[in-house]
């Protein structure tokens, strides 16, 4: 009898999902994201436009700061009408500061991966240096000389300044700027010598021949910018470094609606003419399933958390 009762159970509960999710939605979807402006806030609008016809309801995007918006979806109703699009402050905020009220493992439903993108590796044109290897070289040859511009301590530019140092031993200083265009200014001046810009934010720079590239920080070819080399294949082998934006929504979010978003998501950016709009905005678009994008999670989590204890990396 426990047992007939318990599989009655365990059926009407698949149904009830089954049945969310093709009720789903009933009324207007928002996605929190970060500033506007930055390319957070311009793959959520061109999602939220995308999305709103085959869903049947208008989707809103509401900015807020990168601190802040985690927290407001945390505290949403676990019920699909809130979603987050976020970079890695989701899953790195809560590794570099004491007292985040959220854990990216814990508290969010991973939907889909959105972009995937390398930075670049730029310096000031006066430097003597056209190759990962020859910067190493004068790196060690004028300790603590060199600076590196970033924006936010703890992104993906910052952690990948640091990387550079833990593997290479070069002693290069670190110069925070307030946002990336800001660190972008500082190394065209001459206040900073090099970084690791968003590729997006850098290229008109590097075209104009304000900036030297030398190449980029992920591990494969990157349709932003091909004809640049990896660093791990210019001497630095295992070097790798990647902007990554993903969708999320609150913890315990039925799966019906969490496949639902995955489904209308995905498809939209994996056509080729939505990939190509985007490369012109400076976005490498990407998806995944909700599992790929929890392995990734993980895996980064894993990764840059070895990182930030070694370093000693905080934020206050």
């Amino acid at each position: 009898m426990l047992i007939s009762r318990l599989a009655t159970f365990s059926l009407l509960v698949i149904s009830a999902g089954a049945a969310c999710g093709q009720d789903f939605p009933l009324r207007t979807l928002r996605i929190v994201t970060s500033a506007v402006g930055g390319s957070g806030d311009l793959l959520s609008r061109f999602i939220a436009q995308e999305i709103a016809a085959p869903l049947g309801q208008a989707v809103i995007v509401e900015n807020r700061a990168s601190n802040i918006g985690p927290e407001v979806v945390t505290k949403a109703p676990p019920d699909g009408y809130t979603l987050l699009e976020g970079g890695s402050a989701v899953w790195l905020t809560p590794l570099l500061q004491d007292g985040t009220p959220w854990d990216a493992l814990r508290d969010f439903a991973p939907v889909s991966l959105v972009e995937r993108s390398p930075n670049v590796l730029v310096v000031h044109p006066s430097l003597p240096v056209k190759s990962v290897l020859e910067l190493i070289a004068l790196a060690r040859a004028r300790p603590g000389e060199l600076n590196f511009s970033t924006s936010a301590p703890g992104g993906s530019s910052h952690l990948a300044g640091e990387l550079f140092k833990l593997m290479t031993g070069v002693k290069i200083v670190w110069v925070p700027y307030k946002g990336s265009a800001a660190a972008a200014v500082a190394l065209m001046v001459g206040e900073a010598q090099l970084a690791f810009s968003n590729a997006g934010a850098v290229m008109p720079l590097f075209k104009a021949g304000k900036l030297r590239a030398l190449a980029i920080t992920g591990t494969r070819p990157s349709l932003l910018v091909p004809d640049l080399p990896t660093v791990s294949e210019s001497g630095l082998p295992g070097f790798e470094v990647e902007s990554i934006d993903a969708i999320w929504m609150p913890a315990r979010t039925p799966p019906a609606i969490v496949r639902r978003l995955n489904q209308e998501i995905v498809r939209v950016l994996n056509r080729p003419e939505v990939k190509a709009r985007l490369l012109t905005m400076g976005i490498e678009a990407a998806s995944s399933s909700s599992e790929e994008l929890a392995a990734l999670i993980r895996s980064e989590t894993a990764k840059w958390g070895k990182l930030i204890r070694e370093a000693g990396i905080r934020v206050n």
